[in-house]
């Protein structure tokens, strides 16, 4: 597979538009899963149109799920009883718009969620029902941003595989528009003091993270990133793989990054890929003296020679 370009320049009006519409299905989403442990009940899936919430039950006990399919630029609702209702998305689709069509969708079916309407996590105050100034939505762009997340979401999936801990679902995280996943060694972590109640169940216990973003205004190139937390002395100077990775500060701890383009443009981009997960992981758990060889899996590299 060829990686398409991603220049944030060339789409950040589409991004916020297509981010604030995903919080509102992802709100959704979190009003209807039973609660999980790190907020796993909240985020949205990669699938082979664009992304889903998977199956949601409504409050009628109806199963059914949201789905933005980035292939044919549709916002579906399907049922269990076969039911397939959409809208387009369309430039000049504002979010007040999206958020009006998807409750009356959903209030035609009978499943229609409330949820509070307003963004989360980002820089904006507008309501969603008020916001009729993000609108944007070019089609080349998003279909090169699910490009992107469906090859990511391949290479991360294998990388899963070579750990045998407790490892978190790839997943799309709708506050940050972040794909992402986690590993845990099984130790609860410290409690900041000053940690709000959303981070105090994200990071309680000790984990490894990567993931994948289209950028934003402080880290405008796309990127892969990892970090650990909480954040062993002397993490940043650890030497990290392929060598155009590289730490940078990012709030309070040590982020790694290796640009999208670094990856994009390797002769073998998913050999690339893994060798940077793989680097990151082993400079936190190292550093923070997880058991590395007893989390292997069989089909970690390592070992997978020995399975028959």
């Amino acid at each position: 597979m060829i990686l398409p370009e991603l220049p944030l320049a060339q789409w950040e009006a589409t991004k916020t538009t297509i981010h604030l519409w995903v919080q509102i299905v992802g709100k959704m989403r979190m009003g209807l899963m039973p609660p999980r442990n790190h907020w796993w009940h909240v985020p949205l899936y990669v699938d082979v149109r664009g992304l889903t919430t998977r199956r949601m039950r409504a409050s009628n006990d109806v199963p059914f799920q949201i789905d933005f399919d980035f292939v044919g630029h549709r916002l579906h609702v399907r049922t269990a009883g076969g039911t397939d209702e959409s809208f387009p998305l369309r430039d000049g689709l504002s979010v007040a718009e999206f958020d009006e069509a998807l409750h009356a969708l959903l209030a035609k079916l009978d499943l229609d969620v409330a949820i509070r309407e307003e963004p989360f996590g980002l820089p904006l105050t507008t309501s969603f029902p008020a916001d009729r100034d993000h609108a944007s939505y070019d089609p080349d762009a998003v279909v090169r941003f699910w490009r992107i997340l469906d090859w990511s979401d391949s290479v991360f999936d294998d990388f899963s595989g070579w750990f045998s801990g407790k490892t978190s679902p790839v997943h799309l995280f709708w506050h940050s528009l972040d794909l992402a996943f986690s590993r845990y060694v099984g130790r609860i972590a410290p409690v900041p003091a000053d940690i709000d109640s959303v981070n105090a169940e994200a990071y309680s216990h000790e984990v490894i993270a990567f993931g994948f973003w289209a950028g934003d205004e402080q880290s405008p190139e796309p990127s892969f990133y990892s970090y650990t937390f909480p954040e062993p002395n002397n993490l940043h100077d650890r030497t990290l793989e392929p060598g155009e990775a590289h730490w940078t500060q990012r709030g309070p701890g040590s982020l790694a990054l290796l640009p999208y383009d670094a990856v994009r443009n390797a002769p073998d981009p998913r050999a690339t890929l893994l060798t940077f997960l793989d680097s990151t992981y082993e400079a936190g758990a190292r550093a923070a003296g997880w058991p590395i060889e007893e989390l292997e899996s069989s089909w970690h590299p390592r070992r997978s020679a020995q399975v028959p």
